[in-house]
């Protein structure tokens, strides 16, 4: 078993899930859920209606830099993973 075999979806969901709740007001109503394709893994982040504004940040800078974290780790792992950030109405 390799190093890489211990990382799972569930804990790069659980990574975006540390970050979300660092960044949004209401830490309790962040949700991140791990959708398996056939070549990559999608995460669905789901934030209080007055928080996405926070997780995507002035001119998508914020979500930017999470998608980029993601990135490092789809290379380092050789699984690409994406990012969805889900608005919902209030």
């Amino acid at each position: 078993m390799t190093q890489h075999d211990s990382v799972t979806p569930t804990a790069v969901a659980e990574l975006v899930r540390e970050i979300a709740q660092a960044l949004v007001d209401e830490p309790t109503a962040v949700d991140v859920q791990s959708v398996d394709r056939d070549e990559n893994t999608v995460l669905k982040l789901r934030v209080a209606p007055q928080d996405v504004g926070k997780v995507i940040g002035k001119q998508g800078r914020t979500a930017r830099s999470v998608r980029t974290i993601l990135g490092a780790v789809s290379m380092k792992l050789h699984h690409r993973y994406t990012l969805d950030i889900l608005e919902e109405d209030e």
